[in-house]
């Protein structure tokens, strides 16, 4: 089934600093190890960055997060609300490459990756959630642990869309790539 690799918000000022979410070195990581995966089996990759105020386009903070492996081949769409879908070109660029399939990552878990993912199923693509490669801050109620074992639960059980969310960890799909 064709895929591409939908990865949200992983950018500077989300990794780094006072605010920065919950284990971004980790992320990153991970993340580098799919987009070599995908690379490797020309899957599509298309790294998503949002813009609001406090984190205007443009700025250093606004680029993608330093240590990710980002190759000029690779997509980039902007975005100004939490679903990539949402007044953006991303239906039609998916459209356009004949993608049939996501796999998402990035962050904020319970934001811009919930609603994306929401999004996809609502849209009609099956998606493989990164269970290991999406991160958040958590809040003064629940760990980013807990928040991201919630949704990797909850995403994974919606259902009612017709196509429907499934966990992989970063390792699991990337050495699934290298096996297709």
């Amino acid at each position: 089934m064709p895929t591409a690799l939908l990865l949200i918000d992983i950018q500077q000022s989300l990794c780094t600093g006072p605010n920065a979410a919950w284990d971004c070195p980790a992320l990153i990581a991970r993340i580098n190890q799919v987009t070599a995966a995908a690379r490797q089996a020309n899957t599509p990759i298309i790294w998503v960055r949002h813009a609001e105020p406090g984190l205007e386009a443009g700025t250093p903070g606004w680029q993608l997060a330093d240590g990710l492996q980002v190759e000029s081949s690779d997509l980039t769409l902007d975005k100004t609300t939490g679903d990539a879908f949402w007044k953006t070109d991303l239906l039609p660029m998916l459209q356009n490459l004949g993608v049939q399939e996501l796999v998402i990552g990035g962050m904020h878990t319970e934001y811009c990756v919930d609603v994306t993912t929401r999004a996809a199923l609502r849209h009609g693509y099956p998606v493989v959630l990164l269970e290991d490669a999406h991160t958040t801050c958590g809040n003064a109620a629940v760990t980013p642990q807990q928040v991201i074992a919630h949704h990797n639960i909850t995403l994974s059980s919606t259902s009612s869309f017709g196509p429907r969310a499934r966990l992989q960890t970063a390792q699991q799909w990337a050495d699934s790539v290298g096996r297709a």
